[in-house]
């Protein structure tokens, strides 16, 4: 039976099936193998911790997808995925790190079975989830298959979110408010980061009102400063310190949507240099928000983000941020657009973005950052709502 407690409607299932089919013909795929979970959850509505192991979706242009995976996960593709049983299928656990056989190989025999042996097979090479090993099992294992790199194929269709999407999102943003106020009222000098980050993580999954909360495809980030110079360090045992700025990149997560926020707070009384690039910085966020609109590029946020903090002095060599929604750990963004001055992707009504233009400097890092929507008209749409600033606690 299928699951029994799907977050979407049927219609919009239908909807997505219905995009991707309508590119596979496009590509000239046959049958469509999507390893990616985000990509997995998004057709069929499977949610499952087993990501570690070789599972995916299999799109056929005439019938419903089947999901394949391991034979100990298969009931929860029974609990969560729209098909019939039927449309669920397993391989036995003596695949599971085998130096004798390779999951690979079971996939293989189902293909065959299905007549597409011979047939034009679209796999997503570049992703996380789909090995060397696996692509060159498979090749080996059907030679006359012609595969074709679907490589963020599904991702591009899940650019333009739907309002069912959009009231998922919209809760996640809730949850990443609650979690930044947490934050602010807790945070102190002489404070353990760990004991911090236990505060975060129960509130993020507590959630609020009818948002219970789910894992975020990225831990919490907070570095403190000097470490605050790099985008990516995690927490530790040390103690926060009076004088240092810390960005916390954070985000709530429901039904495995996201609504990134960051905000830096500084304990003390922050110096010049650093109010001087709050200054810039916010400038340069208005002015990019301002350029989110319909029609424009995502060239165009960057641009705009560019002038002020240019005038000020202050120059960065990474991107602006990229589209977020479904996701999975390690990343919650969708691996598509980026907002950079190159990127001449035309922005579209219901896309999202994490607006995110953080300074990372020789010494010290600043981050304050949007999940933005691009409306129909206007300027996009903050989705959490929290002041654009600098905290200071003294």
């Amino acid at each position: 039976m299928p699951g029994l407690d799907l977050p979407f409607s049927s219609t919009e299932y239908a909807r997505r099936l219905a995009l991707i089919r309508a590119d596979m013909e496009r590509r000239g795929i046959d049958v469509l193998f999507l390893e990616d979970p985000s990509n997995m959850a998004w057709t069929t509505g499977y949610d499952g911790w087993s990501f570690y192991v070789h599972q995916g979706v299999i799109v056929f242009l005439d019938d419903d997808p089947v999901w394949w995976g391991r034979l100990q996960d298969a009931n929860g593709a029974r609990r969560t995925v729209w098909m019939d049983d039927d449309h669920v299928a397993a391989y036995a656990d003596n695949f599971i790190q085998s130096t004798e056989r390779h999951p690979m190989q079971d996939l293989a025999r189902l293909l065959e079975a299905g007549g597409y042996a011979g047939k034009r097979i679209g796999v997503e090479l570049e992703n996380y989830y789909f090995s060397a090993k696996a692509y060159l099992t498979l090749r080996d294992e059907l030679p006359n298959a012609e595969f074709i790199d679907a490589t963020g194929m599904v991702n591009w269709l899940r650019a333009e979110k739907s309002a069912e999407e959009l009231v998922f999102m919209r809760k996640a943003a809730r949850i990443s408010e609650k979690i930044m106020d947490g934050v602010f009222e807790r945070v102190e000098p002489g404070m353990r980061k760990a004991d911090l980050v236990a505060e975060i993580y129960a509130d993020a999954i507590r959630g609020l009102d009818d948002a219970w909360g789910d894992y975020p495809a990225i831990v919490p980030l907070l570095p403190s400063g000097a470490d605050a110079s790099a985008p990516h360090l995690t927490w530790d045992g040390r103690f926060m310190q009076e004088g240092e700025a810390t960005f916390f990149e954070l985000s709530g997560c429901f039904r495995r949507y996201h609504a990134p926020l960051c905000r830096t707070v500084f304990l003390g009384q922050p110096p010049r240099y650093l109010l001087d690039a709050e200054k810039a910085l916010i400038d340069g966020l208005e002015a990019g928000l301002d350029a989110a609109r319909a029609g424009n590029t995502a060239g165009d946020i960057a641009r705009a983000l560019a002038g002020p903090l240019a005038a000020a002095g202050i120059e960065r060599g990474a991107r602006a941020g990229y589209p977020i929604g479904i996701s999975y750990p390690p990343d919650w963004g969708e691996r598509t657009i980026s907002i950079r001055d190159e990127d001449t992707s035309v922005l579209k009504p219901g896309m999202t973005f994490h607006f995110m233009p953080g300074l990372w400097m020789d010494g010290w890092g600043l981050e304050i950052t949007e999940s933005i929507l691009i409306r129909e008209t206007g300027p996009a749409e903050c989705l959490c709502d929290r002041p654009r600033r600098l905290f200071v606690k003294t």
